[in-house]
């Protein structure tokens, strides 16, 4: 891969920790903001039935979903962050997969804060959610969310588009299946029939297939076994007669 060389492991791990605490804090005002400013569970239109504000305290996952498992999505947000924090101690030298891993780690801290700080205890707290969009189920369940989600959910899209762009975490790049290997004269010493290698002008001529083959033999279907053997005690024949002239 071509372009600016990786980062060390310790510049990874320190914009990974930096854009982490950002997103959390982000996350964490928000969330005050909403606690102290909007009434529970009753809708604060900001643009329509486009945007609107509804407090909610949620203990399912990200737009209200699995409510009753509180404690298995506790688990699994710790798990997500213990991951996060080995790849960025251990494997993380790209820029972008810094940039996304810290940013999704700072919205899994957002979630996991609540869960593990907030009412109603400890490991089972309700996350709060307060930002209302009713058209992104198509109206049939309203989609209320926070930060974190918003961070957790586009950090994940962007997560498997750099799966499928093949950019490792280490800074490298897989090659493109079905890619031809490109060499110093081009990609696979392409060279059109009886024509210069391509992109090199006369520069590096084809050799002609019919050099020393007399003009009348040219075209001619090859010798047979018999014929070829015949051809070779002639040829044996004529140089004995040249030696014995001598």
């Amino acid at each position: 891969m071509t372009g600016r060389a990786p980062l060390r492991h310790s510049a990874a791990g320190i914009t990974i920790a930096v854009l982490a605490v950002l997103v959390l804090a982000a996350d964490q005002f928000t969330k005050h903001l909403a606690l102290e400013n909007l009434p529970l569970q009753e809708n604060v239109p900001v643009f329509g039935d486009f945007l609107g504000l509804y407090l909610v305290k949620n203990p399912g996952a990200a737009f209200s979903f699995g409510a009753g498992a509180t404690w298995i999505f506790t688990i699994a947000l710790a798990v997500v962050a213990v991951v996060i924090v080995y790849l960025a101690v251990r494997r993380v030298r790209s820029r972008a997969w810094a940039i996304v891993l810290g940013l999704l780690l700072g919205g899994v801290l957002g979630n996991l804060t609540d869960r593990l700080l907030r009412e109603p205890g400890f490991a089972v707290g309700h996350v709060i959610d307060f930002i209302n969009t009713p058209w992104m189920w198509f109206w049939m369940s309203p989609a209320i969310y926070n930060v974190a989600d918003i961070f957790i959910v586009c950090d994940m899209i962007v997560v498997a588009v750099l799966v499928v762009m093949g950019v490792n975490m280490d800074g490298t790049r897989e090659p493109r299946r079905g890619a031809k290997d490109e060499t110093i004269l081009g990609e696979g010493d392409e060279a059109p029939p009886g024509g210069p290698i391509a992109g090199f002008g006369d520069e590096f001529p084809i050799a002609d297939p019919d050099a020393g083959i007399p003009a009348d033999e040219r075209g001619l279907p090859p010798l047979s076994e018999r014929e070829q053997r015949a051809v070779e005690r002639e040829a044996a024949r004529e140089a004995d007669d040249r030696r014995s002239d001598v």
